[in-house]
């Protein structure tokens, strides 16, 4: 015991000797610092000094806070029910414009694939009427495919007309067909294998197919054969009464 307490003394002027580093551990009222010793070395209380973690302000928001919200004694409820309508709002402008956008960008992506105007002006062919006469049929090259135009006259029409429609194969009247009576404009190729008919020709006087026996009226109806529809009918339309545009 007599050593331990020697050694304790010795301690002693390195126990005064930091005095002054542990003063910035003290808090604001200790007085005393004991230490794991046979003694406790007595310091004066750190009257003054002020510790960096008291020295902190709070940041002021006040200028961008709404009135309403300012003052704590006031409900928020009106508030809240303000800023629920301005977040419905916001969603649902931000909705609109991301759908325009969509919009937009899918437009512009399918127009980027369409044909361009070069192509599209040899999907149309303009016909002068004035140059088929009566009673005949000229073919013309579109979109790669035979197209029969034929000046019917007053005879053919009639005859069309008066078909009985549970006669046919392909159920169609003459005037489903036809936007002017006097002119039938069809796709010159038969709907059994594709092969091209005679105009003028077959059993009913309008086309026909050689390849496998398949007769059409003047209307381009099938009527006869192993064709199962009619000639198809593009579409067209009559600028003036003496020309037509089809496509």
């Amino acid at each position: 015991m007599m050593s331990i307490a020697a050694r304790t003394g010795a301690l002693s002027p390195y126990l005064r000797a930091t005095q002054h580093t542990t003063k910035s551990l003290l808090s604001p009222g200790t007085k005393e610092l004991c230490l794991k010793t046979a003694s406790c070395v007595s310091f004066p209380a750190p009257g003054g000094i002020r510790h960096a973690h008291t020295d902190i302000k709070i940041p002021d928001f006040s200028d961008y806070r709404r009135p309403e919200v300012v003052d704590p004694n006031k409900s928020s409820q009106d508030s809240s029910e303000g800023r629920r309508v301005f977040s419905y709002l916001v969603t649902g402008a931000t909705t609109v414009v991301g759908i325009y956008a969509a919009k937009t960008v899918v437009s512009q992506f399918v127009s980027s694939m369409s044909a361009s105007a070069d192509v599209l002006a040899l999907s149309k062919i303009e016909i002068k009427l004035s140059d088929i006469p009566e009673g005949k049929n000229m073919t013309f090259k579109w979109r790669g495919k035979p197209l029969f135009v034929r000046h019917r006259t007053e005879k053919e029409i009639s005859a069309e007309q008066s078909v009985n429609m549970g006669e046919l194969r392909d159920p169609e009247h003459d005037k489903d067909r036809v936007i002017n009576p006097k002119w039938v404009i069809v796709l010159g190729v038969c709907t059994h294998l594709g092969c091209v008919p005679i105009a003028n020709a077959g059993d009913y006087g309008g086309y026909y197919c050689p390849c496998h026996g398949s007769h059409y009226d003047a209307s381009g109806r099938i009527r006869k054969g192993p064709a199962p529809l009619n000639l198809e009918v593009p579409f067209y339309e009559f600028p003036d009464e003496d020309s037509v545009v089809v496509g």
